[in-house]
């Protein structure tokens, strides 16, 4: 048995509708096309997202993008600006969000993420709200800690 010798079951067949044949066919005088209107008459294409003169769903939504309201916005803080400033002495080893947002480093009320921009080879433990992986890394090859403060 090959492709080409398959054949559909019979009960698989149907024979096709012949529309317009009249009234004793069962699919005479509107041929299914119910009464009026625009898909009743012949030649009729309506584009997939017409809506009959609705207006449409791409002139309803906004163009331009949206804003997401669930985003939490941080404000970013790199490895290097941490070691300059306990090399410079206004942070100490314990390093806590109070003590960044009174070296004026961050706003208050605002979440924050170390990222791993930059060296740092003194001992630190420092909590923040986030930290990227290279900074956590960075952080506790030179060992110290990092602490993720919810």
């Amino acid at each position: 048995m090959k492709l080409h010798n398959l054949k559909a079951p019979a009960e698989n067949k149907r024979p096709r509708k012949r529309v317009g044949r009249g009234q004793g066919s069962g699919r005479g005088e509107q041929s299914g096309r119910g009464h009026n209107g625009q898909l009743s008459r012949s030649g009729s294409k309506v584009k997939a997202w017409f809506e009959g003169g609705q207006m449409p769903l791409q002139r309803r939504l906004p163009k331009f993008g949206f804003k997401n309201r669930f985003r939490k916005e941080y404000q970013a803080f790199n490895v290097q600006k941490l070691s300059d400033l306990i090399e410079a002495g206004r942070l100490t080893e314990d390093v806590t969000i109070g003590g960044l947002v009174e070296a004026g480093i961050i706003q208050k009320n605002r979440l924050v993420k170390l990222l791993g921009t930059g060296e740092i080879d003194k001992k630190v433990n420092i909590e923040v709200h986030a930290c990227s992986a290279t900074a956590k890394e960075k952080i506790e090859s030179a060992g110290g800690s990092v602490t993720i403060v919810s």
